[in-house]
């Protein structure tokens, strides 16, 4: 089969119809790349090094803009205000979760003083980027996806705190869905102004970690009144511009996914093996309906032994009739050596071949 665009392998497991090879998408964190060139890759751009697939992300921000400044700096750490309140540490030399110290908006007061501070701007939106790669990116048959930023994950993990948003979600349901209402309108608006200007994208998508391992944050029924009608809008606005939609939402959130599947969802990562999300029984219950980003438990990346045989195995069950991109089922930490991410590449390239001619 003649190689494919991104574009066009992207679209054709959206249709859940073979192409030329499944697609991979996926995200190494900086120290990984970092090790892969001392160990030979010979540039840090590795989706060129490996001719993995073109993808572009258009997002916005959408944040109440609260004031950024630092509040320590040592060697090792950085601890620094951001613009939706919270007081968080990084670290310098390694790449993990952001470390949430305290938090502005943790009432349902706090949050009135400062909801009003969001709202649409050009100013919010890329435009220089755009401007100077988005001609490329259709040429070079890139796969375009616009972002949204909005729901239980940003708000618990970057607004208000865990344990702050779980229990206003059972005690103050009103909070709760007008801070989800306001995310999301004002992301809309501001994609809405990116759509208008030409730079149109193929593919909506959002992040909304709703599980950890074994479990969901809250039960089904909360997730239906208080959550579902903003995935909903999400999902009704992408298909109103002719995009199809992707959930990222880590942790086992099997219990949801068929009320994201009724609700017309078309794509959904990272499918976290290590949580408890079981990627062949969804590829067997809603292979037909529902495109699967990732499956392969990144843990096992680096122990060849495991990984490159269920490669073998379940990738070419994902594949059928399309509907899947690989991927790790969270991202690729520097345990993983460039030996072993080659081995995987080429494995998955090879069995996740459809082979054939080109329709």
């Amino acid at each position: 089969m003649t190689a494919m665009t991104s574009h066009e392998r992207f679209s054709r497991m959206y249709r859940h119809q073979d192409a030329d090879r499944v697609p991979v998408l996926d995200s190494p964190w900086h120290e990984t790349i970092e090790r892969w060139v001392r160990e030979g890759m010979t540039t840090p751009d590795y989706i060129e090094y490996f001719d993995l697939d073109k993808t572009a992300y258009i997002s916005t921000d959408n944040s109440p803009r609260l004031p950024v400044r630092v509040v320590e700096e040592t060697d090792d750490y950085v601890i620094k205000t951001t613009p939706w309140g919270a007081t968080r540490r990084n670290f310098k030399h390694a790449t993990t979760t952001p470390e949430n110290l305290s938090y502005e908006v943790n009432t349902p007061d706090a949050w009135a003083k400062i909801r009003d501070r969001m709202q649409p701007s050009d100013d919010r939106i890329p435009w220089d980027r755009l401007r100077r790669d988005y001609k490329k990116w259709r040429e070079e048959g890139y796969w375009i996806t616009g972002g949204l930023w909005f729901g239980f994950d940003i708000t618990h993990s970057g607004m208000v705190g865990t344990e702050t948003l779980l229990m206003a979600m059972y005690e103050e349901p009103e909070w709760v869905t007008d801070m989800f209402e306001r995310e999301l309108d004002l992301s809309l608006k501001l994609l809405e102004r990116v759509w208008d200007a030409g730079y149109t994208f193929d593919e909506l998508h959002w992040y909304d970690d709703m599980g950890y391992k074994n479990t969901q944050f809250f039960s089904l029924q909360m997730y239906r009144e208080l959550l579902k009608p903003y995935h909903q809008r999400a999902i009704d606005w992408g298909h109103a511009h002719g995009c199809v939609v992707r959930l990222h939402s880590c942790g086992n959130i099997m219990p949801l996914v068929p009320e994201l599947v009724s609700m017309g969802l078309d794509g959904l990562n990272p499918l976290e093996v290590k949580a408890g999300m079981k990627p062949e029984q969804l590829k067997k219950e809603f292979g037909d309906r529902l495109l699967f980003h990732g499956g392969f438990n990144v843990v096992e990346w680096d122990k060849p032994e495991i990984i490159l045989p269920e490669i073998e195995r379940l990738v070419p069950i994902l594949k059928e009739n399309g509907g899947y991109i690989f991927a790790s089922d969270h991202s690729i930490p520097p345990h993983v050596s460039f030996r072993d991410f080659s081995d995987i590449i080429a494995a998955v390239k090879r069995v996740g071949s459809y082979g054939g001619k080109r329709e």
